[in-house]
């Protein structure tokens, strides 16, 4: 409903010789002039409590002659100035300058609610009647979500989410801090200015217990949360940034620091290993730091031996190292004559310091094997124990 404030009063205005009835307003302005009604000045009056009330704020009065008053009551008034709406304010209604009703001796003019005179009194004017004060603060207005008091027709309302609240009581929850030209967030249906929202809700740096502000550049890593320039190398105590780290009890390292203080060391040259080593006698190793000691050939993933912790290839280690057979005059390294498969558990038969294959080791005349079996040596030579009698 539409609705106006203004003041309601009767002022008679005395006969002065030769001039016609005058009148006087009932707030600051001029006199009506000689036979003519009063003249009503709109003062600003307090704001309405729907966005959709047009406010008229205003002192009326009537001046009424004593031959009006003897008539049988017919009405005098005046239409007031023309209403003047102002800029409207967030939190403020629209309000308007000077609006006169019709308004006699002879007409009631009661508060709708309450039914009392309104004469003499403030009121405010809505669609469905007139009011006085209380009962239009008692009908209309809305109450304050924060301190359930009604906010009155005269009080600035301020509303946020269908919550209404008397200016003095849009405040942060935790600092009392006013909020009415401030930014906020709302948590929990609580109110909390910018401040505070940080300091009770925003991560913690890990590193110098600060806030990191929203909107401010951080790192998060295994559930903590850091600056960006707070997060930095437990060795070098550089920014890590955006960089590539790796992480060991607690502490942060960038790749050159853990690799200088953590990353093991080839026991060839002594630099660090970071990928593709090898192991040999517990003991790591780069791929191209292990090689035969005789002819440098790469052993990663090859079989191979050693001599004197030195490591050789199969060929190298058979040449330099394995026994010859007495037959066939090649290394024993545990295959069989002609080949290098198997180092050290290959099986050959010694005798006199000398040494043969086991496919080697047969009678020189009749080629019997003579592994497991009786034999007679005859010079450089074996000979089973049939061949032996038969050339006795």
């Amino acid at each position: 409903p539409s609705a106006r404030f203004g003041w309601a009063g009767l002022a008679a205005g005395r006969r002065g010789a030769g001039s016609g009835p005058r009148g006087r307003v009932g707030g600051p302005g001029a006199g009506s002039g000689r036979g003519g009604p009063a003249h009503f000045l709109g003062g600003l009056g307090p704001r309405a409590h729907s966005p959709t009330q047009s406010v008229v704020a205003g002192y009326l009065s009537a001046a009424v002659s004593a031959r009006s008053a003897r008539s049988a009551g017919r009405s005098r008034g005046v239409i007031g100035s023309r209403p003047h709406p102002r800029p409207r304010a967030p939190g403020s209604c629209t309000r308007f300058e000077g609006l006169l009703s019709l308004t006699t001796m002879s007409e009631a003019f009661d508060c709708a609610k309450c039914s009392e005179s309104l004469y003499g009194r403030k009121y405010i004017q809505t669609d469905s009647g007139p009011y006085c004060v209380p009962c239009y603060d008692n009908t209309f207005a809305n109450t304050c979500a924060e301190c359930q008091q009604l906010i009155g027709h005269d009080s600035r309302e301020l509303f946020y989410e269908d919550r209404h609240f008397h200016e003095g009581c849009f405040r942060c929850c935790r600092c009392q801090r006013s909020l009415a030209d401030e930014p906020f967030t709302c948590q929990d249906s609580e109110l909390l200015c910018n401040e505070c929202y940080c300091t009770a809700f925003s991560s913690q740096c890990s590193a110098c217990g600060e806030t990191v502000m929203p909107g401010s550049r951080k790192l998060e890593y295994g559930g903590q949360t850091w600056h960006e320039h707070c997060f930095l190398c437990s060795g070098c105590e550089q920014p890590l940034g955006s960089r590539s780290f790796v992480p060991d009890k607690g502490a942060h390292y960038c790749v050159p620091c853990y690799e200088n203080k953590f990353a093991p060391r080839c026991a060839r040259c002594s630099k660090t290993l970071t990928q593709g080593g090898v192991t040999y006698r517990d003991q790591p190793w780069h791929r191209e730091c292990l090689v035969c000691t005789g002819c440098k050939t790469p052993l990663a993933g090859q079989q191979f031996t050693s001599r004197d912790d030195d490591p050789y290839c199969v060929a190298c280690f058979g040449e330099l190292f394995a026994p010859k057979c007495s037959s066939c005059k090649r290394p024993i390294t545990g295959g069989s004559s002609g080949e290098a498969a198997g180092l050290g558990g290959g099986k050959y038969v010694s005798f006199e310091d000398r040494h043969w294959h086991h496919s080697c080791f047969s009678c020189a005349r009749c080629s019997t094997s003579l592994v497991g079996q009786g034999f007679v040596p005859d010079g450089d030579q074996v000979l089973c124990q049939g061949c032996s009698q038969a050339g006795l």
